[in-house]
């Protein structure tokens, strides 16, 4: 059964599976302004700014301002973020903001919630908020209200849930489906896979759920090797159903489910796809009934509360589903139309402008204080570094200043006895954002007691730091006393949260996809296209010819490509 925590019941309706809008408008927003960034009053008025305020420490901020900590904070849609212990005054925040407006911040966001084709290189909208637009509300794309097509799928999606999981579907030879496995890669995969993860207390314990994204065939083996083809259910996610690495798993998928059942009619009963292209999904051999689509605005890594979501939909229940698209929505509501002074996304965003652009820190920390969102770092990597990893603006002109930072994290309390100790001591300053929630899923003791003080405590060690004479007063030796000092003054955010539902996860997502998209309005790029990934990929196809050749093909690359591929090529042969 459900956990206790999944409750309602499923919607009846069924729907389209997949179809497109795309908006007539034009791409006015991505348009690219007359005056570059490093020219903007703002921007210039951040760098003197910065001059002035560059030796101030939290330490002195914080006693000047005994009400920093309650001052500095904002909260909306269940999210309160404390963002007083970064390097920060109220002028900064208000040179920050008037950047945000001279860089027409409003006006961008404006244009991406009214469907303007703002991914201006591939001339699409951008419209995954439309995903988690309620079914009584309109988003209306070339005069086409795009909202009854979401709801549509999504009633589709919660008929299939109810029909495997009540048993009504079952394998080709009539056991019980138990096992799903979600194929796919980058958020085909990583979005599915952190929500599952989040939200395993409130998922199915009868059925184990499984993701292969990698084209190494450790990741298919590993994910097979212990489980019956007779009780599994293949997911298989691509939008256009030929993206390399999926369809190797596919079919590796379907060979092993057939080298069982060793009849094709079974495909059918153990395959679904998520995708856009009917006639390459029938060619595999799924029923194009069991094919649930998306559109070409909603970008993969801003899918999961698509039909690419449709694994954490089996695992927690539609209602529960439908629960986490009212978080994405309510953040949303929140970034469309809050003042930039008490706007979360926008806040969260512009911090990190500040944090990379003037005091040049590289990276960010991503640090949750929950193990359920073990993979909630790794998915924030691809979010923001797929988005805003670009060097050109909007008209290809390069940037002369940095765009995206790493991203990078663990959760707490295991990343305390790995890394913090460069964070606190290391040569480089790093951001962190810390989240945590003031209610555990999983009481036992004082275990969460002992988690949210851990928490605390960094925040408040990475602030203030150590000064010598507070070591030395200790009773530390001199020649000791420079190990045992901690500078501080490291700038960190701290999102805490009641608990963490899938209410909540959805606010969370939603809240670092429109601080990333702050930040890619600022740096005036295109945060929704990914055309680094191409090169490599085209490179491939026509390595793996050459790896597969049964004769010697004449190697055309640099000396080095072609010394690998040799070496390569005699080693598997032996």
């Amino acid at each position: 059964m459900y956990s206790s925590r999944r409750p309602g019941k499923a919607a009846k309706h069924e729907g389209t599976a997949y179809g497109s809008a795309m908006s007539s408008e034009s791409s006015s927003a991505a348009s690219v302004s007359v005056q570059p960034l490093t020219e903007r009053p703002a921007w210039k008025a951040l760098k003197q700014h910065y001059q002035t305020i560059r030796n101030l420490h939290l330490r002195q901020l914080f006693a000047d301002d005994p009400q920093r900590g309650e001052r500095l904070t904002v909260e909306a849609a269940d999210i309160y973020l404390d963002y007083s212990k970064n390097r920060i005054t109220d002028e900064t925040i208000r040179l920050l903001i008037q950047l945000a407006e001279e860089c027409n911040l409003r006006k961008r966001i404006d244009a991406m919630f009214s469907g303007d084709r703002i991914n201006s290189t591939e001339q699409r909208s951008v419209l995954h908020t439309a995903l988690r637009t309620p079914k009584s509300k309109q988003v209306v794309v070339d005069g086409i209200d795009i909202v009854p097509e979401v709801h549509a799928v999504l009633d589709r999606m919660a008929a299939f849930t109810n029909q495997l999981c009540s048993g009504r579907w079952q394998g080709y030879t009539g056991k019980r489906i138990r096992n799903i496995i979600n194929i796919g890669i980058g958020g085909s995969d990583l979005g599915p896979v952190m929500a599952y993860e989040a939200l395993r207390d409130y998922s199915l314990r009868d059925m184990s759920f499984r993701f292969v994204s990698n084209v190494d065939g450790t990741d298919f083996k590993e994910a097979t090797r212990d489980i019956s083809p007779e009780e599994t259910l293949f997911i298989v996610c691509s939008k256009t159903f030929t993206t390399t690495e999926t369809l190797a798993n596919a079919h590796t998928a379907r060979k092993w489910l057939l080298d069982t059942l060793n009849d094709t009619r079974a495909v059918r009963r153990h395959f679904v796809a998520v995708s856009t292209n009917a006639e390459a999904v029938s060619s595999f051999g799924i029923d194009l009934a069991n094919m649930f689509g998306f559109w070409d605005w909603v970008g993969g890594r801003y899918s999961i509360d698509s039909a690419i979501g449709l694994s954490t939909m089996i695992a927690i229940g539609p209602e529960n589903f439908r629960t986490m698209l009212a978080g994405f929505h309510a953040m949303d509501q929140h970034f469309h139309t809050a003042p930039f002074d008490k706007n979360l996304p926008v806040l969260l965003g512009l911090l990190a402008i500040w944090n990379n652009n003037f005091l040049d820190c590289q990276t960010i920390a991503v640090l949750p204080y929950d193990q359920y969102l073990n993979r909630f770092p790794a998915y924030l990597q691809q979010l923001t570094m797929e988005s805003n990893g670009k060097q050109v603006t909007l008209d290809g002109v390069r940037v002369n200043y940095q765009t995206s930072p790493i991203i990078w994290g663990e959760p707490g309390t295991n990343g305390q006895h790995s890394f913090y100790q460069l964070i606190h001591q290391g040569t480089r300053p790093i951001p962190c954002d810390f989240i945590g929630f003031c209610q555990t899923l999983s009481p036992l003791g004082n275990h969460h007691d002992l988690l949210m003080a851990n928490l605390f405590a960094q925040t408040e060690a990475l602030a203030f730091g150590k000064t010598k004479e507070e070591v030395k007063a200790e009773g530390i030796p001199d020649w000791l006393c420079p190990h045992r000092s901690f500078e501080g003054n490291h700038p960190t955010n701290t999102i805490l949260a009641k608990r963490l539902t899938p209410y909540t996860l959805g606010t969370l997502i939603a809240l670092y996809e429109h601080s990333v998209f702050t930040q890619g309005a600022i740096w005036n790029i295109d945060s929704f296209d990914q055309w680094g990934v191409e090169l490599g990929k085209a490179l491939a196809q026509r390595i793996i010819q050459e790896l597969e050749s049964t004769s010697e093909l004449p190697l055309t690359h640099d000396s080095s490509t072609n010394t690998l591929i040799r070496r390569y090529t005699q080693l598997r042969k032996a």
